[in-house]
């Protein structure tokens, strides 16, 4: 293996430069290549013969989107795989989720392609479209290969043992009844849903911060502060991940009187939610300040900045006039409901009167836990609700959860009722009497904080639409797994990669 064919991007980029300066033609391969195999040899000793040089840009590991279990190998092992051919030329690895910054940054004669992008409708990530565009903005063009392609993603999932064994079965039975054209079909069934989201704005605040050590007097711990990030949290991140799946989005929820932070929050929101906010009197916009250990991503502790106390007068009204002016033009509402003021008694009845579809979570938290249970709704049509919050309505430790759930259904003549279980996975419970267990799909865990929120977005929709209780499970657990590798609220769902995960995970 030749060590120096593999580079930074610009110093690629330099190399490019020269051998285009000497007359000759450069070639670009892009993909994960995790698992090499003779379709890579044959697609890459094709894409050679379209020039004299071929260079090759892995995706990093941390912008994979084959499924929570890929890559396989880790990109320093992807790149010294690629630099041992004697075909390839060059390798670097990307710094972009596709290639098409690096497209520009290397501006290559030619940019090989599989046959199997020939046809770009197929790509779910409209990736290969983009791409096209970036190579002929260079002066270049776009090649496809017309070898035999085999699959990474079916050899893994076939041969490697990278899933827990519960995954593997389930994964099993599951490819048998449905395939992956079933699911993206599914997928694209929420997309005309509009949808109302009711609940807290929380903003999500981390201070990054080094440890230092006991201080000399005091048995405190002294933590030296580095840097910090605000997210948008809530009501407001749910609704981010409901409007990459369907057509329109309003959150209606409330903000401080003082401190509002409404311009960040206006900021925040994917521009197809809209926000209906009352104001608090006296009380800031709820933010919760955690205190991260900035190497592991470890939270030290917290502090909440808020008025929890329940809305009254003008401002209870005002949120009741605008649930329900909105309940009327909506197929559903989302209530999250953090028990942080804002669902108070008055609210709570209107939107189990009037919402069209109406979905319940009722989230336990430090401040009200005890206090706060899903029995202050008395009816829904979806219940997602967390194995800790259900276990605490029936002061159960240790009972068992489908008795629970059933007796559940019972009481609020529920349609669905989805738990989410922590590392054991997602249980639904439907109108048949039926439970549906998907085991966690999670491999890389960097902060649970918002993961509970993406699969109420997602298994929220799946039973507006009716999408099979399965199916709800498996995409709630992609969500959630998905989620996990999000720091805070930094970014929403991405439809693209759910998909794109879904795709390989069935493979």
């Amino acid at each position: 293996m030749d060590s120096k064919k593999i580079m930074e991007l610009d110093a690629l980029a330099l190399q490019v430069t020269d051998w285009k300066r000497q007359g000759k033609r450069v070639v670009q391969c892009h993909g994960v290549f995790d698992l090499l195999h003779v379709g890579h040899i044959r697609h890459l000793n094709e894409a050679k013969r379209f020039g004299d040089y071929l260079i090759v840009t892995l995706t990093p590991d941390h912008l994979v989107n084959k499924g929570p279990h890929r890559p396989a190998f880790p990109q320093h092992l992807r790149a010294e795989v690629m630099a041992a051919l004697d075909v390839v030329d060059g390798v670097a690895i990307n710094r972009w989720p596709s290639a098409v910054e690096s497209i520009g940054l290397l501006k290559p004669n030619v940019y090989a392609k599989g046959p199997d992008y020939r046809k770009a409708s197929d790509d779910v990530t409209g990736g290969i479209l983009r791409e096209e565009e970036a190579v002929r903005a260079v002066g270049g063009e776009i090649r496809f290969t017309d070898d035999v392609t085999f699959s990474s993603s079916s050899l893994v999932n076939l041969h490697l043992d990278l899933l827990p064994p519960e995954v593997k079965s389930f994964l099993d039975g599951f490819r048998k009844k449905y395939t992956k054209d079933d699911i993206f079909r599914y997928i694209e069934s929420l997309k005309g849903l509009r949808v109302a989201v009711v609940g807290e704005t929380i903003l999500d605040e981390y201070v990054y911060c080094e440890a230092m050590g006991k201080s000399s007097k005091e048995p405190t711990l002294a933590v030296l502060r580095r840097s910090q990030e605000l997210f948008a949290g809530g009501a407001l991140a749910i609704a981010n991940h409901l409007a990459q799946f369907c057509s329109e989005v309003e959150v209606i929820t409330y903000l401080g009187e003082r401190d509002s932070q409404e311009e960040f929050v206006r900021k925040s929101l994917n521009p197809r939610v809209r926000l209906t906010a009352v104001k608090k009197p006296g009380a800031p916009t709820i933010v919760k300040r955690r205190y991260v250990e900035s190497y592991l991503l470890s939270k030290m502790f917290e502090v909440y900045d808020m008025d929890d106390e329940a809305l009254t007068g003008i401002a209870e009204n005002s949120l009741c006039q605008a649930m329900e002016s909105s309940f009327s033009k909506v197929d559903a509402v989302l209530v999250a409901d953090y028990g942080h003021g804002l669902m108070t008694s008055k609210a709570v009845a209107l939107a189990c009167q009037k919402a069209p579809f109406l979905t319940v979570n009722t989230q336990i938290n430090a401040a009200n836990i005890g206090f706060h249970a899903i029995s202050r709704y008395p009816k829904a049509n979806h219940v997602c609700i967390q194995e800790s919050e259900l276990r605490l309505e029936y002061r159960s430790r240790r009972g068992p959860v489908n008795a629970m759930v059933t007796d559940l259904e019972r009481r609020l003549a529920c349609e669905r009722i989805t738990v989410t279980r922590g590392r054991a996975g997602i249980l639904v419970h439907d109108q048949k009497g039926d439970f549906h267990q998907s085991p966690a799909f999670a491999v890389k865990v960097l902060d649970r904080i918002g993961a509970g929120d993406a699969v109420l977005a997602l298994t929220s929709l799946c039973a507006v639409a009716g999408v099979p209780p399965d199916v709800s499970a498996f995409l709630g657990n992609l969500a959630g797994a998905q989620a996990v590798t999000i720091i805070g609220n930094k970014t929403s769902i991405d439809k693209a990669l759910l998909l794109k995960a879904a795709e390989a995970m069935l493979k």
